[in-house]
């Protein structure tokens, strides 16, 4: 590494300046320091993952940080013995990474988009790697704190929001089809508003009627006494209907 971009990336790096220049450099302790270090912060979000039993788990997110991580060392390499100034192989992991995670994301039969999050978190956590690469300790850090908690700590608060929403989307089974009109009617005398019903096709034979309903809450009272969980909890009692849950609430 050059002398002005050695200096440079100390006085911007709080903790490659406390650990001494060796830290920033292409040395062997300086690329073992990059790799471990991103090893270690991708494999406690991957553990937070897999304790949620998500397919991309402990090892998923270990081998996107460390490919991400060594695809960013090279091209550091190629520029600093060869003064080749391309980041070819860093753009390829991000397109490949980003590829990967739309590749994971999954529609269910419910209309659900499920792994999103998780998608988000892969590629994410590839530009932890790529900062963990560059030596950039303090942003591989802070990418890993903010990841951790939106993954950690943020869902609680999400259902607290969601479920105080004057919209949510239902999964609801009934017997027949002909009792979707009655149970529009007592959505409506509860308070609440349908805006769009969707009748879900990969049930089609299985002897019941399946749509997806988006609703809105337009009564004042209804919204402020009641969750969406007892409302769902009261719909459920109707003896037409085989099964009801919200969409999206985990």
């Amino acid at each position: 590494m050059k002398t002005f971009d050695l200096i440079r990336l100390l006085e911007l790096d709080p903790i490659a300046k406390m650990l001494g220049t060796w830290a920033a450099k292409l040395t062997p302790g300086g690329i073992a320091l990059r790799f471990l270090f991103a090893i270690f912060l991708s494999a406690l979000i991957g553990c937070e993952r897999s304790t949620k039993r998500h397919s991309a788990g402990l090892r998923t997110f270990i081998l996107i940080s460390i490919a991400c991580n060594i695809a960013t060392i090279m091209d550091e390499f190629f520029y600093e013995a060869l003064e080749v100034k391309s980041f070819m192989l860093s753009a390829a992991s991000i397109v490949a990474l980003s590829i990967i995670c739309v590749n994971s994301l999954l529609v269910s039969s419910r209309s659900q988009i499920k792994g999103l999050t998780t998608a988000i978190a892969m590629w994410t956590c590839g530009m932890l790697g790529m900062a963990a690469g560059a030596g950039l300790y303090t942003l591989a850090l802070l990418i890993f704190a903010a990841l951790f908690a939106v993954l950690f700590f943020m869902p609680k608060f999400e259902v607290f929001l969601k479920d105080r929403s004057n919209f949510f989307e239902i999964h609801l089974e009934l017997t027949d089809s002909s009792y979707l009109q009655d149970f529009v009617t007592t959505i409506r005398k509860l308070g609440m508003r349908v805006d769009d019903i969707e009748l879900n096709t990969a049930y089609a034979g299985s002897g019941l009627s399946v749509y997806t309903i988006s609703i809105s809450i337009g009564n004042k009272d209804v919204k402020k006494y009641k969750t969406h969980a007892e409302l769902i909890e009261a719909l459920s009692t109707l003896k037409y209907v085989y099964h009801i849950e919200e969409i999206g609430m985990w």
